[in-house]
């Protein structure tokens, strides 16, 4: 696996944590690591993005890449009509994606929002990258209520568009999970037809970068260069 895809099932569930955690595992594993956004919104010029996180909490042998900026908080393809902005095609995002891959051991590559976001006028989405890359895409998914319905209709909708599905990653697990979130771990595979391959605490984006680095690899399971145990981890958080 060169390219990895690292999408959700919304927005605000983690994303940005996951990637920064995959990367920092694959650095670990002694993996060079770079991180793609292709369209970065809601941050003006002079803040860091998604991809400058990734870099901030992997560690600064990651290579951080971003395709286009959009100031306010929207959709890429609503962002970049509103600021009067060029859009990013799934064929900048292939490009991009095999030009870092040609230097790089692995590239991942952070979508906005869900899978089906819009990229571009024409309505193109993560999914049309995914497909002109042949790459694998990780779903990210919140722990909470709701959490079922909105991890199976992502699957369903790449296997729909015929993509690999690689597993799902809970964005944001609790320190007190409720018995919707420990049910939910428990029916997630089961619901979606995915893997569970990870669970990263809530608010580890907080931690100081060094404890960030050391910790990524438990969060992750072995197909992400970790160490966790989905069996184990259910074990522990059975209703």
């Amino acid at each position: 696996m060169t390219v990895l895809m690292v999408s959700g099932t919304g927005t605000e569930i983690g994303k940005t944590v996951v990637t920064s955690a995959i990367a920092a595992a694959a650095v670990a594993a002694g993996r060079s690591v770079a991180v793609l956004k292709p369209a970065q919104t809601g941050v003006d010029a002079t803040e860091p993005g998604d991809a400058a996180e990734a870099v901030r909490l992997a560690g600064p042998t990651v290579t951080a890449v971003e395709l286009a900026r959009y100031p306010e908080p929207l959709a890429p393809d609503t962002a970049a009509r509103r600021a009067g902005l060029p859009t990013v095609s799934p064929s900048a995002v292939a490009e991009a994606a095999n030009r870092l891959a040609r230097s790089h051991d692995l590239v991942l590559v952070e979508g906005a929002g869900g899978l089906l976001v819009r990229f571009d006028e024409e309505g193109h989405t993560l999914a049309d990258a995914a497909r002109l890359l042949g790459a694998p895409v990780l779903v990210v998914a919140p722990a909470a209520l709701g959490t079922l319905n909105s991890t199976t209709l992502t699957a369903e909708a790449l296997r729909a568009r015929e993509l690999e599905a690689l597993g799902v990653v809970i964005g944001s697990w609790p320190a007190e999970p409720d018995l919707a979130c420990r049910c939910n771990l428990a029916d997630l595979p089961s619901s979606s037809g995915l893997p569970l391959l990870g669970a990263i605490p809530e608010a580890s984006g907080s931690l100081a970068p060094e404890s960030f680095r050391a910790a990524a690899p438990t969060w992750l399971s072995p197909a992400l260069a970790g160490t966790w145990s989905p069996e184990s981890f259910l074990t522990t958080w059975q209703p």
